[in-house]
């Protein structure tokens, strides 16, 4: 592995309609682990809901976790409630690239948040232009990805939506999306 003075970090975006945003920065995430760089994942929305990504993660002692969020807000009976909750895992998500601790950040479903109003994009983006290390990687996710993130990022890819299960009333499976 490259010595972090060595090292150019990368942001990257994964957003749109389709399936796989996660899943691909997951992906990163345990090719980053694999490797032996140290890896924070902070989940905006997931909430409990457990995963086999995150059971997957407690066999890396490299990788720290944190899902955070009240669960999938789209279906909120309390906005205030997930404005607060998105701001106070916003500062966490500082507090990480602030520590210099690790070599790769994700920011899971944080560009839900925007796409909400809770965090601008112009706020996360001005944070990563100043205060990120060069050497830091920083992935975010997230459907609508706001202009001013998609501006500061190196890599952006749009997942297109072609055809998804849970339009055939498919629910969530296991080992797919969670």
């Amino acid at each position: 592995m490259k010595a972090r003075d060595k090292r150019t970090g990368l942001i990257v975006v994964n957003t749109g309609e389709g399936k796989g945003k996660s899943s691909s920065a997951f992906g990163m995430v345990f090719r980053a682990a694999g490797w032996g760089m140290k890896v924070c994942v902070i989940q905006f929305i997931k909430g409990k809901w457990k995963t086999g990504e995150q059971k997957a993660a407690e066999r890396f002692d490299n990788i720290e976790w944190h899902a955070l969020g009240d669960g999938f807000t789209w279906d909120t009976k309390n906005p205030e409630q997930d404005i607060a909750t998105s701001r106070e895992i916003w500062e966490l998500c500082k507090d990480k690239v602030r520590s210099h601790e690790f070599d790769m950040v994700l920011f899971d479903e944080i560009n839900y948040c925007t796409g909400y109003g809770w965090i601008s994009g112009e706020e996360i983006a001005s944070f990563l232009r100043e205060e990120r290390p060069e050497w830091m990687h920083v992935l975010m996710t997230g459907r609508n990805a706001a202009p001013e993130i998609i501006e500061v990022a190196h890599t952006v890819t749009e997942m297109t939506k072609i055809k998804h299960a849970f339009d055939q009333d498919i629910k969530a499976t296991q080992g797919i999306e969670f």
